[in-house]
């Protein structure tokens, strides 16, 4: 079996008793980063074999991965934070897991995405999550194709980055429009900004970002 085992992105007391029950009882386990990841384990006295599962070892990884749940070995795969495969390593791993005929549960659990649409107040009827987009090349043709969605917007962002992207809504042409941005989740310094992009935008100049962020655009206008 395959167990794909959110993990908190924020307070270590969001996790569930029944990830820690997978974790604790799992042949394996893969994370992202084995040196946070082992923080978290150690929080709550797990100890079972780790080895590190990234975009950048992932591919070579699979083919054993696939002989070690075909020969009855149960994996848990988490990553930093939130739940695999979600704008983090997951996909691949999936993919030829299910090729092969094995057994997939992913558990429910955190993900940074729905707590801030939640709380955006926007429309949570239909909903267009486009996660990270990508920093150069194509940034612009997904930015406008995804502005014609009549859905609320939902991308992540980083504090470096959080500055482009308001003004580049703005030359757009969308500082009107109204925004929810979110961040630090489930942190010390959770915190939720409202207003136009314009408003935003403004608040973010004078006030340098950090943390980790979550973006909220209302659907298009009628």
């Amino acid at each position: 079996m395959l167990y794909l085992v959110p993990t908190p992105i924020g307070n270590l007391e969001d996790i569930t008793f029944r990830a820690l029950q997978i974790l604790k009882s799992a042949d394996l386990i893969l994370a992202e980063d084995t040196r946070k990841s082992g923080l978290l384990l150690k929080h709550f006295d797990i100890k079972r074999p780790l080895s590190s599962f990234h975009m950048h070892n992932e591919h070579q990884k699979i083919k054993s991965l696939v002989k070690s749940l075909k020969e009855g070995q149960n994996i848990a795969m988490i990553s930093d934070a939130g739940t695999p495969g979600i704008s983090d390593p997951g996909f691949l791993l999936v993919r030829e897991s299910l090729a092969e005929g094995i057994e997939i549960q992913c558990l429910p659990g955190a993900t940074a995405c729905v707590p801030a649409l939640v709380v955006s107040g926007f429309s949570t009827d239909r909903f267009l999550f486009e996660g990270f987009l990508p920093q150069k090349k194509g940034r612009q043709t997904r930015l406008k194709k995804m502005l014609e969605s009549d859905a609320t917007i939902v991308l992540y962002e980083s504090p470096y980055r959080i500055i482009r992207l308001l003004e580049e809504l703005t030359e757009l042409g969308q500082g009107e429009r109204r925004i929810s941005v979110s961040r630090e989740i489930s942190k010390m310094f959770e915190e939720t900004i409202r207003g136009t992009v314009s408003d935003v935008l403004l608040h973010f100049k004078e006030k340098e970002p950090k943390g980790e962020f979550v973006v909220c655009l209302e659907s298009k206008p009628d």
